[in-house]
């Protein structure tokens, strides 16, 4: 397992980390040097992440963990500091669509809502409340969230999920706030058109209607993202490269957010 080493000896703590984003982060980390707390709430597919980056030379723990519940996250912070005494970076990255609910707001879900809120939101406030007073008694530390395009601008998501993806923002800026003076950092990345278990729908659906060609047409670059390509961004955003960065809410999607979603329509 080969990088250039960004992260030696660092710590980190990924969620949602079984597939997509996650997982390619938790690759990438590894690769940087990293020890890693591994968490979602798929545990096979959590236990082939850890497995492979344990077979390729990494050290890496796991604990199946609903975000949403919040002894569930604080376990895994204790597990976390438990094996390895200190943690550097906290990746909150997990989250959920939801249903695809009806665009008319009489025709909203609250269920639904409160579950997407509970695993986005809250979700990233639990793990954050959990690590923070670790973080300001070592005076360090970085902590990236996944927010999503959608968080910026309509068009990108379901309702419940684009407003939970500005949640992530928002709160975001502000416990950058919260934490500046202790040299904790707070940023987020927020991804455009990425191919991922969660989007797994939108690409079915577009291949079977022969509009594959379509995917990531309404940015400027014209096409879909890649999970490393996300990984890439958070690393930066966690990496002592990043030490004066701090509330941003990072785009990577392919220039969706520069324009009106005509791409080479400025005006």
């Amino acid at each position: 397992m080969e990088g250039f080493g960004r992260l030696n000896g660092k710590v980190a703590i990924i969620s949602g980390a079984a597939s997509g984003i996650g997982k390619a982060t938790a690759h990438l980390f590894a690769r940087e040097g990293a020890k890693l707390a591994l968490a979602d709430v798929s545990e096979d597919a959590l236990k082939e992440v850890t497995q492979l980056v344990i077979d390729a030379g990494g050290a890496a723990v796991m604990k199946k963990t609903d975000v949403s519940n919040e002894e569930d996250v604080k376990a895994l912070i204790d597990l976390a500091l438990d094996t390895y005494s200190e943690v550097h970076i906290l990746c909150n990255n997990a989250g959920i669509t939801g249903n695809h609910e009806a665009i008319n707001p009489e025709e909203q879900d609250g269920a639904n809502w409160q579950q997407v809120f509970a695993v986005n939101v809250l979700g990233a406030m639990y793990a954050t409340k959990h690590i923070a007073t670790h973080m300001k008694q070592r005076g360090s530390g970085a902590i990236v969230n996944t927010a999503s395009v959608a968080g910026i601008r309509a068009g990108a998501g379901t309702n419940a999920y684009s407003a939970t993806k500005a949640g992530v923002i928002s709160f975001t800026q502000t416990a950058a706030c919260d934490f500046g003076k202790y040299n904790v950092r707070v940023n987020a990345v927020c991804p455009g058109l990425i191919e991922t278990g969660m989007t797994k729908p939108v690409f079915d659906y577009a291949r079977e209607a022969g509009k594959e060609d379509k995917l990531g047409s309404r940015c400027e670059m014209q096409r879909y993202g890649k999970p490393e390509e996300i990984a890439n961004a958070i690393l930066f955003l966690a990496s002592d490269d990043a030490s004066y960065i701090t509330g941003q809410a990072l785009p990577v999607d392919g220039g969706n957010t520069a324009s009106l979603n005509l791409p080479g329509m400025k005006f």
